[in-house]
């Protein structure tokens, strides 16, 4: 991509912030999990940062999956059941895409 389609780009990003209010999503158990899950998923080289290209940082996807790990077992038991479904779905998505990054195996 040139220069000048990358500053376009940030730009069209830019005009779009300033435009949109800005919306509190609701506060619910998503909004513990869903931090760790975009930053695991980030690390894991499956979305873009707006500054940087997609790279794969295993050791930090480990740690956010373990994060997550934590919570689903320091909440055992206190969870709702769509809320143990979420932080279990949400695990098994990241563990899938760590294995096959770390080529443990192959999808």
């Amino acid at each position: 991509m040139s220069k000048d389609k990358k500053s376009e780009k940030k730009q069209t990003k830019k005009e779009n912030k300033e435009e949109a209010p800005f919306v509190l999503p609701p506060l619910d158990f998503s909004s513990i999990v869903l931090p760790f899950f975009s930053q695991a998923l980030l690390t894991l080289g499956q979305i873009e940062d707006d500054e940087e290209k997609k790279e794969t940082h295993l050791d930090l996807a480990k740690r956010m999956i373990e994060l997550l790990e934590l919570l689903k077992e320091r909440t055992k038991g206190n969870l709702k059941p769509e809320e143990e479904q979420f932080i279990v779905a949400s695990l098994h998505q990241l563990k899938l895409v760590y294995m096959e990054k770390a080529k443990i195996i192959t999808l």
